[in-house]
């Protein structure tokens, strides 16, 4: 049976295919390159190119965030403080809220962990653990002392990408039983539910 669909809101075709095959690639190449980094062998060939095709897919949602459909772009979901403190006043209700792609909470992790990847590849491409064997494509571009930075801070940011992981399927997590809102389906069929004072 299908489940009907609520006065004033509508069903509409909101991420494109580009978007959505972006969004599970990334999944994919950041879950194996962490897992890789921490737990693989120690020659980690395998790690790094999954590093290199992080790179890849945000050179493309940088591009389609420039000029992709209207949902992906950034400019859709740019918001100011004052939007931000309207919408987070609103999680408290155990409602959904139907929002047109990506509420602005939502804008922030999704800033945020495209912000920690830049940074966690970059560093990757020049640093040298000192192995003789897992350096950087670009480590011999800088100082043996950038090196030893790049290194550091390609751990650390291993670890603060982990704790956004956590973060964003704890707010799906929390969408799906208290707001009663599924944020997973429309990112794999590209429907989703919005209201339509917002489309």
């Amino acid at each position: 049976m299908t489940k009907q669909i609520p006065e004033g809101v509508s069903q509409v075709k909101l991420w494109d295919v580009g978007t959505r095959l972006f969004h599970w690639s990334l999944v994919i190449c950041v879950c194996s390159a962490w897992f890789l980094g921490k737990f693989g062998p120690n020659i980690m060939t395998l790690h790094f190119y999954f590093g290199y095709a992080v790179i890849a897919l945000l050179v493309f949602r940088i591009v389609w965030g420039l000029f992709g459909p209207a949902p992906a772009r950034f400019s859709h979901f740019l918001f100011g403080p004052a939007a931000t403190l309207r919408y987070a006043k609103t999680l408290k209700n155990p409602t959904p809220s139907y929002w047109p792609g990506h509420n602005p909470i939502g804008a922030l992790s999704v800033f945020a962990m495209l912000a920690a990847l830049i940074v966690q590849v970059s560093t990757g491409l020049f640093a040298d653990p000192d192995d003789y064997i897992n350096v950087g494509p670009l480590a011999d571009m800088v100082s043996s002392e950038a090196n030893r930075s790049a290194t550091k801070l390609h751990h650390q940011m291993a670890l603060l990408i982990a704790v956004f992981v956590v973060l964003h399927v704890a707010a799906i997590a929390f969408y799906k039983r208290y707001k009663g809102e599924n944020l997973v389906t429309p990112m794999l069929t590209g429907w989703k539910l919005v209201r339509k004072d917002k489309g």
